[in-house]
């Protein structure tokens, strides 16, 4: 990318809300940087239609056994990275399902191999030993847009039938070019110029948390708004287990407790059998017939019975 062309980014231009930042207080630079960060939120919000596109291609995606691959160099590729490694311990997801690759391998999460962001051969080797198919969504993320090595893996993953989208903080980058559904959050110039991990790597958090969050919403992973897909694998697991118990059916700490251990700790399961007054072996034989979607096994029993 010609400097030129990277000076004309809005990410780029310079805050005039943080001029002289250097001679600043700490108050002061915390107040200019919040000031900033709130303008983040609502830069999300202008493109919540296309955010609302993507939850239901990676939900349909998951339902049929397909994934979610993000896909970024640098600041972009270590947010992705980190909504991947956070969906097995929130949501009990199969750690395949959602995936990640970044410029330089995983040894870039923690160092700096910027190099390799500006080789779209790289990204689509790198992507290709994922296999992309016509199941999965490709999500690429890149502030500028401009990232070639998260282009040509977009650009391969696309060829392959793959479903495809970004999350950038400029528009009309080259990036939004050759995705089915881009997001672009213009989000303004930073509190820094030239550190697109502040008010764009926070507002590239946002869309990935709402894009997981929401597929697995859709896919019934969530019952109301309680986490119930979860796994209770330590003491303060259990105890909240036993709280989502209790909040979903209305029931005594005593008969949380019971129904857990006959659902051999299986939250669903047992939250199933005490609204639906079945076994625990009954209870999952009619979750596994909804596909794991709580609400539509209370259902299913409702117009059983």
């Amino acid at each position: 990318m010609r400097t030129s062309d990277l000076t004309k980014l809005g990410t780029e231009q310079s805050n005039t809300a943080s001029v002289d930042l250097d001679t600043k207080s700490a108050l002061e630079i915390a107040r200019i940087m919040n000031a900033e960060d709130a303008r983040v939120p609502k830069a999300v919000s202008e493109v919540l239609p296309q955010i609302a596109k993507v939850i239901d291609l990676v939900a349909e995606a998951i339902r049929r056994k397909g994934r979610l691959i993000y896909v970024g160099a640098g600041t972009s590729g270590r947010i992705g990275a980190l909504d991947a490694s956070e969906c097995p311990p929130t949501f009990n997801t199969d750690p395949k399902t959602v995936r990640y690759i970044i410029a330089g391998g995983s040894k870039a999460l923690g160092a700096a191999v910027e190099p390799n962001e500006d080789s779209a051969k790289l990204g689509r080797k790198d992507i290709a030993k994922l296999k992309p198919t016509t199941k999965d969504v490709i999500v690429g993320i890149a502030a500028s847009g401009r990232t070639p090595y998260t282009i040509g893996a977009c650009e391969y993953a696309r060829k392959k039938g793959a479903r495809t989208a970004c999350i950038v903080c400029n528009t009309g980058s080259p990036l939004a070019g050759v995705v089915e559904v881009p997001i672009e959050v213009d989000v303004g110039p930073e509190v820094i110029a030239g550190s697109t991990r502040l008010k764009a790597g926070t507002a590239q958090k946002l869309v990935c948390n709402m894009i997981t969050t929401g597929a697995m919403t859709r896919l019934g992973d969530i019952f109301g708004n309680l986490m119930v897909n979860v796994h209770l694998k330590n003491e303060k697991l259990v105890e909240r287990g036993v709280g989502i118990v209790q909040k979903a059916t209305g029931v005594e700490r005593e008969q949380a407790l019971a129904a857990l251990k006959a659902a051999n700790t299986h939250v669903p399961v047992a939250i199933l059998m005490l609204k639906a007054s079945l076994s625990a072996k009954k209870a999952a034989k009619r979750l596994r017939d909804a596909n794991g979607n709580l609400r539509r096994a209370i259902g299913s029993s409702k117009t059983e019975s």
